[in-house]
Parts: C-alpha cells; sequence; structure tokens
C-alpha cells in the first residue's frame, strides 16, 4: 500500500469513526451515573431525522446541528423520566426507545419524501458548503499532517472538543467525581449531600443531546446530505459496546472510534485481488468485533475497567 493510499486511509477511518466518538461519549455520561441506556441508536435516529429536516427546511448548518441536539436531549428526556422517575427497567425502556426512535425517524422521512419534488430530499447547497471540509491557513497546507490532522468538517473537531470536555468534566472536577459516585453508590452520594436525581438528569440529558448530533452526522455526511432510510444503520450498537472497549473514558474513546472507524472503511483499502474475501466480510466485520468486545468483558473482571458499580440499577431512596 502507497504511503498516499495510506494517508487516505487514516483520513478515512477518522471520518467513518467519528459517528462512534458522539454516540460513545454520551454512552459514557449516562453509564457514569449509573444508567445503562441501549437506546443510543434510537436517540441517534431522532437526530439524524431533525438534524438534516433542519437543514433542510432552514438551510442553516448551525441550526441544524442544534435541532439534533434537542431532539436527542427530548428522547433522553423520555428515556430519564421513564428510568429515573418512574424506575422502569432500564434495559427495556432503553430497546423502547431505540424502536421509538428509528421509527418515528423513518416515519417523518416518509412523509417529507412524499411532499418533495421528485421524490427524493437533498439539503441545500447552502448547508453543504458550511458542511465541507475546514480549511484552516497554515495548518492545511502542510504535507501530510495537514490532511491528516487539519482538514476535516465541523462534525469531526465538534466530536474531538466534546469528547476532551467531557474527560475534563468526569475526571478533572468535583462535579464529575459526584457523578462518578453516583454510578458507584447513588446511595452513599445522596447520603453526601450529593443531588443524585439532579445529576442523573444532567447526564442523561447531556447523553441525549450528544447523540442526537452524532446522528446529524449520519444523515448530513455519511449519506452525502440525502436523505435515507435506517441512516444510522446500528452505529448506535457499536458505541455502546465501545464503551467497554474505551474502558468508561471519554479520551480514549477517540483512539476506540478511530479503530473501529479503520474496521468500516477497511473494505476500500484491501486488495480485491489480493484476498478472497467477499466484501461482505468487511462489512460484519465492526459488528463481529463488537461483538467480541462484549465477549471478553463478560468472561474478564479487570479492575481497570472502570465499569460503574451500580451501572443498571435504579435507585430508591427509601430503601437507603
Amino acid at each position: 500500500m502507497s504511503s498516499e493510499l495510506i494517508i487516505k486511509f487514516l483520513v478515512a477511518a477518522v471520518l467513518a469513526g467519528t459517528p462512534f466518538l458522539f454516540g460513545t461519549v454520551g454512552e459514557i455520561l449516562s453509564e457514569k451515573v449509573g444508567h445503562l441506556n441501549l437506546g443510543v441508536e434510537g436517540m441517534m435516529a431522532i437526530g439524524a431525522c431533525a438534524g438534516f429536516m433542519a437543514g433542510y427546511v432552514t438551510d442553516s448548518f448551525v441550526i441544524a446541528i442544534l435541532a439534533a441536539a434537542a431532539a436527542g436531549t427530548l428522547a433522553a428526556l423520555i428515556y430519564g423520566v421513564l428510568t429515573v422517575t418512574f424506575m422502569a427497567n432500564q434495559n427495556v425502556t432503553g430497546l423502547t426507545m431505540t424502536i421509538f426512535g428509528t421509527g418515528l425517524s423513518n416515519f417523518v422521512g416518509v412523509y417529507m419524501l412524499e411532499r418533495s419534488e421528485g421524490g427524493t430530499l437533498k439539503l441545500p447547497e447552502r448547508v453543504t458548503a458550511q458542511m465541507r471540509n475546514i480549511d484552516i491557513p497554515g495548518l492545511s497546507d502542510i504535507p501530510v499532517l495537514g490532511e491528516l490532522l487539519f482538514s476535516y468538517n465541523p462534525f469531526v473537531y465538534l466530536g474531538l472538543v466534546i469528547a476532551v470536555l467531557a474527560g475534563i468534566y468526569l475526571y478533572k472536577t468535583q462535579t464529575g467525581l459526584n457523578v462518578q459516585a453516583i454510578g458507584e453508590n447513588p446511595a452513599a452520594a445522596d447520603a453526601a449531600g450529593i443531588e443524585v436525581t439532579k445529576w442523573r438528569y444532567i447526564n442523561i440529558l447531556l447523553s441525549g443531546a450528544i447523540c442526537g448530533i452524532g446522528g446529524a452526522y449520519c444523515s448530513m455526511i455519511i449519506n452525502s446530505g440525502v436523505w435515507l432510510r435506517d441512516s444510522v444503520g446500528g452505529l448506535g450498537w457499536i458505541s455502546v459496546a465501545l464503551v467497554i472497549f474505551a474502558s468508561w473514558k471519554p479520551i480514549n474513546v477517540i483512539y476506540g472510534s478511530f479503530v473501529f472507524g479503520a474496521l468500516r472503511v477497511l473494505k476500500y483499502y484491501v486488495p480485491k485481488n489480493t484476498y478472497a474475501i467477499p466484501t461482505a466480510f468487511f462489512d460484519a466485520l465492526p459488528f463481529l468485533i463488537t461483538a467480541l468486545v462484549l465477549v471478553i468483558a463478560s468472561m474478564r473482571k479487570s479492575k481497570r475497567s472502570h465499569i460503574p458499580a451500580h451501572l443498571g440499577v435504579n435507585y430508591f431512596r427509601e430503601e437507603r
């Protein structure tokens, strides 16, 4: 493989891994307060629909991002009310959110397609122009490094900033340490004066907003600005598993999303005449690795895994 092709492969891996960056960081924020939200796929689907349609109607990239974040937040609020306030089963609620979000996204998409001219929905040129790769004077022109580090669309840089800020929030602030205490032992955190319900809601809503933006990336960037059914396509499920791969640390998600992004685009860079491997294998590879990560994680109990001790268990204060 030539050096030029390697650079293109690395750039493609970053772009393909960006939706995992959003989905996984969002899920980490939820799991750190003890809530295993299996509705990441649904929240991303709702964000994908809201972001695309907002951009289509308003011709504004900024409004599209805000709409995606708001839609994801609203979806997370539904999940939060059911699991925090009414203490519904987290697994069932998350799965229901995925079914609901995916179905709602496809329903709105079909409705808008029926009202469109020509039977297709394509983002206006003004929006697509704002989504193009950012050219940073002086930096983007650096040989090799310019293309590898300073030639991406706004979503990529936004995802990196969110991951770094999430890491600082959880590990470098008193609030973040309090949040982690909730995920480890909510009764002890409550006894120490930490507002458990308040911070669970805050983190769950932040999780939804970030996942919503990740969904918008799928519908606006991966699909090249054209609305397609099931635009998220299972990437939310991989994001949930990637939390384990990243050991519940937002900074590690940057590397993990790159690895899984590389798996997604590998089929385009493997010489077709060299290996008698069907293309379908490469399509399935990210999901196979995801299953492998889950199996390995369930078999070994590492102290370095940082899994919240109270993950998936509802907190009933009167039982304290």
